[in-house]
């Protein structure tokens, strides 16, 4: 009979825990993804682009939320349990409420589980093949961005401006590129044509200059009647190396071993420039992965502090507000720990300790109340 009743309840956590956190997500995702039309309408990247990338991001946006939905989700549904006096059915089949706080941990300790495993593995995967899908982009969209009166600068060394444009046909074009070694090319063409097609993208230039400035600093110049500029060798200046959240948990790890050993050595491990300038977001990443989890089981104990009293209580009304907002309490401190974990080795070791502190005193917390109440 135990077993059954704790299923059920089990049950009905998890499925609001499922409907909550999806929700959230989903509503933070739409509003990021509103930001991320820029990869479209500034660095030129295609539609399929856009949303492989905004897809992508789901799942660091699904964890990073991850903390707050279970919180709401115990929080919640033993809230409607004592408002339906459906926790008696605990009471009266001889189950304490510390056997159902202990029952309640178990549960928290297998979505610690699955948070270490969204954060260490999941998320630094899908980060990173979001970001493949920017390094290996042709910036579809590109020429469509090449506005009259603007300077465009989208792509990395080269700048762009033109006075008129109707259609794909431009006058009075300026172009400057920088990607040539040690120098740049200075174009200033009449007229113009953008040519973008499956299988290529260039400027058809007509009547026109070219300016080279070379390393030896001289000037060499040539007219022309037709040319051909040719935009498929342009890279997106939207960052493609790989960010410290996009790097695998193991190569952090290595980073951090490496630098513990010898502190000014430089190295570069699977694509991470290891050095010492890094270390506090090495360390920072580190802990969001690890030890944040670790919070999950003490906003499971906070949580369940409802159960101590009854809604017929005049009291419950106000102890269930304390009880949120000691929770959305350690929500919040458990994000600026991870800016305080970098501080110096002192303040970092505490930060590290604090988890196991608080667990330790948010469950004698709750032993006492009970003994309190009772």
């Amino acid at each position: 009979m135990k077993k059954t009743i704790f299923n059920n309840l089990f049950n009905d956590v998890t499925l609001f825990f499922l409907v909550c956190s999806l929700a959230l997500t989903l509503i933070v995702w739409i509003i990021q993804a509103v930001n991320f039309i820029d990869i479209i309408s500034e660095d030129g990247h295609s539609i399929a682009t856009y949303f492989s990338y905004a897809i992508l991001n789901i799942p660091k946006i699904y964890n990073k939320l991850l903390l707050l939905s279970f919180f709401l989700s115990v929080y919640y549904i033993l809230g409607v349990y004592e408002d339906k006096n459906q926790l008696i059915i605990f009471w009266v089949n001889g189950i304490t409420k510390v056997e159902f706080l202990n029952k309640l941990i178990f549960l928290s300790i297998i979505f610690t589980f699955f948070s270490i495993i969204l954060s260490y593995f999941i998320v630094p995967f899908t980060q990173d093949k979001a970001r493949s899908f920017i390094r290996n982009s042709n910036l579809d969209f590109f020429p469509s961005l090449i506005k009259p009166k603007k300077f465009i600068d989208t792509v990395e060394n080269l700048t762009i401006f033109l006075d008129e444009k109707e259609d794909d046909s431009m006058k009075k074009i300026l172009i400057k590129d920088s990607s040539i070694g040690g120098g740049s090319q200075l174009i200033i063409s009449k007229s113009g044509k953008i040519v973008n097609n499956e299988k290529t993208k260039y400027l058809s230039l007509n009547n026109g200059i070219i300016i080279n400035y070379g390393k030896s600093k001289k000037l060499t110049s040539f007219n022309f009647e037709q040319s051909n500029f040719n935009l498929n060798k342009y890279k997106t200046k939207t960052t493609i190396t790989p960010k410290i959240q996009e790097t695998k948990s193991i190569t952090i790890i290595k980073c951090l071993k490496n630098l513990n050993y010898n502190m000014d050595k430089k190295t570069l491990i699977d694509k991470l420039n290891c050095e010492k300038s890094f270390i506090k977001n090495l360390t920072q990443e580190i802990y969001k992965r690890t030890i944040l989890p670790l919070y999950i089981p003490i906003l499971c104990i906070i949580a369940s502090l409802v159960v101590l009293k009854s809604n017929n209580n005049d009291k419950f009304k106000n102890f269930k507000i304390k009880v949120f907002l000691s929770g959305i309490a350690i929500i919040v401190f458990s994000q600026i720990s991870i800016n305080t974990v970098s501080i110096n080795i002192q303040v970092g070791i505490a930060t590290l300790c604090t988890p196991f502190i608080l667990l330790f005193i948010s469950y004698l917390l709750f032993l006492n109340k009970n003994k309190k109440f009772n």
